[in-house]
């Protein structure tokens, strides 16, 4: 039994990422008297067992390059369990809002394909939506000047992880002034330097990325079951507005009778980060 009409939000992280990047985000939704939870996808944050190489110094670069990999055998289907079993227990608190950001929107769609019935909306921050299978194999016939990939490009760790698994060193970002201020740039514009190093600290140093498979692309009949909002984010540099504005008019052309409830904020990638007020605003509002 439901005992509170109150919804809880459940956070889904984005590459490279975990729960602790919702922490500014999760404070100011108690200050408006509203539950959160986020969740540690499989491989990552406090649950994860990542290589011991990436937290020496000074850095072993062929230690940090041969460590196996937490996330190499993770699949989207083992994230959507995960998200899955936090969506059914919170479920029994009252409504559930599922949020997503970046690459944890390909987990909101899976789940919400899964247990439909157990979502009361979801909620794509700046996130991936995939609405066509050919989304995963096409170009995309859209300006992208993302300043992410040649962000990355610098703090990539080559040959390491296996088979579908990206390594980054963001902590080399720390002593390199030019690296940090491309990622900043990239990622977290609207915040200050040290709120920058703080997520640079909180960072997971991997990723899976064969997390991109047809699960992932949400299905007509989930969009017009689930009410679903995309916020976008002005000032995104890594998904840039341009891309954002496919996704929800692909999205928006599947099921046109059920488009997306769109939302704009002048924030960066990561903004619900670095000014998180706005963003509990926006969400107490959805709620």
């Amino acid at each position: 039994m439901r005992a509170d009409m109150r919804p809880t939000f459940v956070f889904v992280h984005g590459g490279s990422s975990n729960a602790r990047a919702w922490s500014p985000l999760q404070n100011e939704l108690a200050l408006l008297g509203l539950r959160s939870y986020a969740v540690d996808l499989p491989g990552h944050g406090d649950r994860a067992d990542g290589p011991a190489a990436y937290y020496r110094t000074p850095l072993d670069a062929a230690a940090l390059a041969g460590a196996a990999s937490p996330v190499a055998s993770v699949t989207l289907a083992d994230n959507t369990l995960r998200v899955v079993d936090a969506v059914r227990r919170l479920g029994e608190l009252g409504p559930v809002v599922l949020v997503g950001n970046s690459l944890g929107g390909l987990t909101v769609s899976a789940v919400a394909n899964a247990v439909p019935e157990a979502l009361d909306r979801v909620v794509y921050l700046s996130a991936l939506c995939l609405s066509d299978p050919a989304m995963l194999t096409d170009v995309w016939h859209v300006h992208d000047d993302s300043l992410l990939a040649g962000a990355v490009a610098g703090i990539a760790v080559p040959g390491a992880g296996g088979d579908g698994v990206t390594r980054l060193n963001w902590r080399a970002a720390h002593g390199d002034p030019r690296l940090f201020a491309e990622l900043k740039a990239a990622i977290m514009a609207d915040g200050t330097d040290h709120q920058f190093r703080v997520l640079l600290d909180s960072m997971d140093p991997d990723e899976n990325h064969t997390v991109l498979e047809p699960a992932a692309v949400v299905r007509a009949e989930t969009l017009a079951r689930v009410p679903h909002t995309y916020v976008r984010l002005s000032e995104d540099r890594s998904n840039t507005p341009a891309m954002q504005d496919y996704m929800i008019g692909k999205a928006d052309a599947l099921t046109p009778a059920d488009p997306f409830d769109v939302h704009t904020l002048e924030a960066s990638h990561v903004g619900y980060f670095s000014r998180p007020h706005m963003f509990a605003e926006l969400l107490a509002e959805l709620a």
